[in-house]
């Protein structure tokens, strides 16, 4: 795949306020979205479950950078995974993506948002990390009262941010990826519709079953110990589960 693969566009009106303006912007949705081709993806945080992501995405055809502070530990991984990966810092890696995964310790974000956030602004951003108290401290005790989706968001700002892939640890997902029908489910959430459509259609050539949830106020509905965690049965019982329409 080359950089020069056609891009799709959707357009998106900003009000001004104050200023009684309207700013159409052109904000790119990868092409892969639209059924139309692969795509370039990053990945920040590239141990077990950003790894095993980002490895389900070069078996299923898309070119991936994984990124880490110290990139030459990821050698191995890319040269085994082949032409597809690759492996940098993740400044490179937020550069890259056209959809970028986000899966560090929760009380590494606000960091990340400060370091990345003019190269992640306007991306599809998913949103991997678990708020866990013992390790990540006064930012996960903010997710729980606040809400992880928008909490998330406050630290991740300008981003078309989706929360993804947080339900299953990275042995489930290499284990269970592609598996017969009914496939294992994964539940997502935003604020944006369009970027709701890429995100379902990286879960699926991840090899399972997207449920759309709702806005990123529900996403605390499938964080670590609410109903919508760990669910490994089908869409339609994840479904059920959270009382969303079939």
């Amino acid at each position: 795949m080359t950089s020069s693969h056609p891009i799709d566009s959707t357009r998106r009106a900003l009000i001004l306020g104050g200023m009684g303006a309207t700013v159409t912007l052109m904000v790119p949705v990868p092409a892969f979205a639209q059924g139309t081709g692969k795509s370039k993806l990053g990945v920040i945080g590239s141990g077990r479950l950003g790894g095993a992501v980002g490895s389900l995405w070069v078996k299923a055809g898309h070119e991936v950078l994984f990124s880490s502070r110290h990139p030459e530990q990821l050698k191995d991984m890319v040269a085994e995974l082949g032409p597809l990966a690759r492996a940098g810092y993740p400044q490179d890696a937020a550069t890259f993506g056209e959809a970028v995964l986000i899966a560090v310790p929760y009380g590494a974000l606000p960091q990340v948002g400060r370091d990345l956030a003019p190269t992640l602004k306007g991306k599809v951003v998913l949103d991997a990390c678990n708020a866990v108290s013992a390790r990540d401290g006064a930012v996960a005790d903010e997710a729980k009262a606040n809400g992880i989706g928008t909490t998330s968001q406050k630290y991740l700002p300008g981003t078309r941010l989706v929360r993804a892939f947080n339900t299953m640890g990275s042995g489930v997902l290499r284990r269970e990826s592609n598996r017969p029908a009914p496939r294992v489910p994964v539940p997502i959430a935003s604020d944006d519709a369009e970027a709701l459509k890429v995100a379902a259609a990286l879960v699926r050539d991840a090899g399972f079953d997207p449920v759309i949830v709702g806005s990123l106020t529900r996403a605390s509905e499938f964080a670590m110990g609410a109903p919508g965690y760990g669910q490994h049965a089908s869409a339609e019982e994840l479904r059920r589960k959270l009382s969303l329409a079939p």
